[in-house]
């Protein structure tokens, strides 16, 4: 166990979270395992691994699976975190139950929905924070969010209800003790008068959870195990049952519908935006922008309507993404020019380059300074040198072209034999005429000169001239010949 994070929180205490993710996709009606769902641009469950990382190391972060479990496992292998499998997965409760043994060497347990993408590292630790404060067994998160039929709701200790008369509804909701959450289907229309709601976060002292967790009852639960039945039980213990009242409700919010999981989405997207305007970046329409919260952007940069920015993508100072682009996972320097209806994706862009319109750099590409990508230019893996120009309708693949380089339209490298890809080489200072094709593996050396329309097989010197088409053959008064001749035959 790594304590590097958990000790920022209190000294030598061992904090591990517990993510639920076992769950099905039938209310979204979807094979796929629910907790794979996507907003934001990535899952639901990506996210809140995220948030957990925040405060706690990976490896002491253990992933509740069932549902599918392999795929979430594939899906979440390089994040570091550990899984635990719910075989036949029986409620909350039981998911922590086929946890025991992982979490067991741990002081506290931070239980969390793998369905929350909206919850912030900083509630996190607030509410860790609470729980440790208040020397608690268990510490609920609750909400007065309104009306809500599907959350069970939060019965507090009153002094007339100190004497185990759990009978008795309180007359205030002011004590932070707890008696019980009353679940949706036990509840009473005396309950449903509670506006205060059990958001499904919890924080458990683990010693006297585990010693209580086996007497978790199915209740009215169809043979379901609630975690939220632990409250009563710790309580009837004598153990210290506390809530914390979150003024934040919607970063727990899930989703048990697409157009839910649109609703989160929107929302993830709308604090990313947000947060880039506050720092200087001119956002134009953010409403109609799909920026994933990763994005990260400096200021004075201008965005316009209609642009996505996926991934990790990174763009620098002063530069301008116009209409209608998509840019993947790229690093973008200062100044850089992204005209309209350009696809990028795992590449890096340099200081003062402009790309498009209509461009499309494939994963691999490193644009140098100052390099003009122009109309329907197609690059995948290559290197560009500072200043190198290709203008128009041009393919550029398993290329290094050297500074200075001029590509002329509809020049194509030639990189794939059928079985292999091959490098192309081009020097500093080469100009390449139009309709020029370059067969790899091949070189071109520096300040070389490849003649309009040419196939170039062979290795170019520098300073050359090199001119690899057919001869043109010339014949005076054929075509006039012809038209006399077509004419004639009527």
């Amino acid at each position: 166990m790594n304590d590097e994070k958990t000790s920022a929180l209190e000294p030598g205490v061992k904090l591990a979270v517990v993510i639920m993710a076992a769950g099905s996709s039938v209310g979204l009606h979807s094979r796929r395992p629910k907790a794979l769902h996507e907003v934001g641009g990535k899952p639901l469950l990506g996210h809140v691994i995220a948030a957990a990382g925040q405060i706690v190391s990976p490896g002491d972060i253990y992933v509740v699976v069932g549902h599918q479990a392999e795929r979430v496992r594939q899906a979440m292998a390089d994040t570091g975190v550990r899984f635990v499998e719910q075989n036949d997965p029986r409620g909350t409760g039981h998911a922590i139950q086929c946890a025991r043994t992982q979490i067991a060497g741990y002081d506290h347990v931070l239980v969390l929905s793998g369905d929350v993408p909206l919850i912030r590292p900083e509630h996190l630790a607030e509410v860790v924070h609470f729980h440790l404060d208040e020397h608690a067994a268990m510490t609920l998160v609750c909400a007065e969010p309104g009306l809500s039929r599907g959350h069970g709701r939060v019965l507090r200790e009153t002094p007339a209800s100190q004497s185990r008369d759990h009978s008795r509804l309180p007359e205030t909701q002011d004590s932070t003790e707890v008696v019980s959450i009353v679940e949706p289907e036990m509840a009473t229309p005396e309950h449903w008068a509670l506006c205060e709601i059990n958001m499904g976060l919890y924080v458990f002292k683990t010693a006297p959870l585990l010693a209580h967790l086996d007497k978790l009852a199915d209740g009215a639960s169809g043979g379901r195990l609630c975690l939220a039945g632990m409250a009563a039980i710790l309580h009837s213990a004598r153990d210290r049952v506390v809530a914390f009242r979150t003024d934040a409700p919607d970063e727990l919010r899930g989703a048990d519908t697409l157009a839910g999981l649109a609703a989160l989405d929107a929302a993830l997207r709308t604090t990313t935006a947000n947060r880039l305007m506050a720092a200087g970046v001119a956002i134009f329409r953010p409403e109609t922008c799909v920026i994933d919260p990763d994005v990260e952007v400096a200021a004075d940069t201008v965005i316009e309507p209609f642009v996505q920015l996926l991934g990790r993508t990174r763009i620098g100072a002063d530069c301008r993404i116009r209409s209608y682009s998509v840019i993947e996972n790229c690093t973008l320097g200062n100044e850089v020019l992204i005209r309209q209806s350009c696809v990028l994706a795992g590449s890096t862009v340099a200081a003062g380059a402009s790309i498009g319109p209509f461009a499309h750099l494939r994963p691999g590409c490193e644009i140098g300074e100052d390099v003009h990508i122009g109309n329907f230019v197609e690059t995948k893996k290559v290197l560009l040198g500072k200043g190198v120009k290709a203008g128009h309708l041009t393919y550029l693949g398993d290329a290094v072209v050297g500074a200075g380089t001029n590509i002329g339209a509809g020049v194509i490298t030639c990189n794939y034999d059928g079985v292999h890809k091959h490098q192309t080489h081009i020097g500093e200072g080469v100009f390449v005429g139009s309709d020029s094709t370059l067969v790899a593996p091949v070189e071109v050396k520096d300040g070389a000169y490849i003649g309009a329309g040419s196939c170039i097989t062979k290795e170019v010197p520098a300073g050359a001239l090199a001119v690899g088409r057919s001869r043109q053959i010339t014949k005076e008064g054929w075509a006039t010949s012809r038209r006399a001749q077509q004419k004639a035959k009527g």
